[in-house]
């Protein structure tokens, strides 16, 4: 079968690999879609970070492996004890966890202590043409969710547990730092719980038209105005009440605590690619709090897949281009690299072959 192998910096290749068998409890998928993330993006430039070079605690795989963590597909066998049918509509969740560590026994497999992902840690990965995980890792895709926008699952599930770190109210005013694909998904999860202010900051002006798009209530470019005056007035002088910072870069931290008002939280999305300075009084003098968030829960990518059935979700505009899995580098990973202002999320059809 086709899959895109990961060997290191700049180096991913499209190769024809064995299909692992489908044993007890687990689940045989045919991806139909995958999305590229900005993790797979950092891998690409500067990896393995994610990937392995040594044997992965739980997979025992190392580089190369197959990449692709965010997708749909269609289950095509399953094994003894599993209850899945062939041909039924289903997500990823991609979480690798031991089940027995502290985070997992107190239901925070996403920070297991030796966890990974199906698509970044071994196990196989969506970018191939079949692959085979746990059961647990399943849900199903209900009928009235294309499966192009079931691979925006994953990331929206990013969001839906960022938003979940927050004790938001309808009534709360919440700044967005950050307008990538993770930062877009958080404005649309807070409008699908009827947030009453939600402002984005973001420099690139194309990412301004999407939040917007996507129900941010007002636009702020850092580059001519003062996020964290603008952000002020508009919640009535105080601050805002919650403050999401998914651009992880220093003036961003700096941006949030002075924006985010006394008692607010400020919650770290992004992941830091270097350490930096940072002056805990900023928090301090507010008794604020900080908060960091890392992937997903079960109940997570439930609650997105749910919003998603009752159409309080819409992220169809997120897909701003389909590719094939032969042009993986050059039309996706690169143009995502040289090209932010156009795109949001590429996807991979895998279902279409040149």
């Amino acid at each position: 079968m086709r899959a895109a192998r990961y060997y290191g910096e700049k180096d991913i290749r499209i190769e024809s690999v064995d299909e692992d068998a489908c044993g007890e409890g687990q689940v045989r998928i045919a991806p139909a879609f995958v999305g590229i993330c900005g993790t797979d993006l950092h891998e690409y430039l500067g990896g393995p970070t994610f990937a392995p070079v040594t044997p992965h605690p739980l997979t025992q795989d190392t580089i190369p492996i197959t990449l692709g963590h965010e997708f749909s597909g269609i289950i095509t066998e399953v094994g003894k004890g599993v209850t899945f049918s062939v041909g039924q509509r289903v997500v990823v969740q991609p979480t690798i966890s031991c089940g027995t560590c502290f985070a997992c026994k107190n239901n925070a497999e996403n920070v297991c202590y030796q966890g990974g992902f199906i698509g970044l840690s071994g196990g196989g990965g969506g970018l191939s043409d079949s692959v085979v995980v746990p059961e647990k890792s399943v849900l199903k895709l209900p009928d009235n969710i294309p499966l192009d926008v079931g691979a925006l699952v994953e990331p929206l599930s990013v969001a839906w547990h960022a938003i979940s770190a927050a004790p938001l109210t309808p009534d709360s005013t919440v700044l967005v730092l950050g307008g990538g694909p993770i930062g877009l998904a958080i404005v649309q999860c807070l409008r699908a719980l009827k947030t009453k202010m939600i402002i984005m900051s973001e420099v690139s002006k194309s990412r301004q038209n999407f939040a917007r798009e996507f129900g941010a209530h007002h636009i702020i470019d850092p580059l001519s105005s003062d996020s964290v005056a603008i952000s002020r007035k508009l919640s009535g002088g105080n601050g805002p009440d919650f403050v999401f910072d998914c651009a992880g870069v220093p003036a961003s931290i700096i941006t949030a605590c002075q924006a985010v008002r006394a008692k607010g939280t400020v919650v770290n999305v992004a992941i830091w690619e270097k350490q930096i300075p940072f002056q805990p009084n900023l928090l301090v003098f507010k008794e604020a709090m900080y908060t960091a968030v890392l992937g997903y829960r079960r109940r997570d990518v439930q609650a997105v897949i749910d919003h998603m059935a009752d159409e309080s979700l819409t992220p169809a505009k997120m897909i701003t281009s389909k590719i094939h899995l032969e042009h993986l580098v050059e039309g996706g990973i690169k143009a995502l690299i040289k090209d932010k202002e156009s795109h949001v999320k590429i996807l991979v059809d895998m279902g279409s072959k040149l």
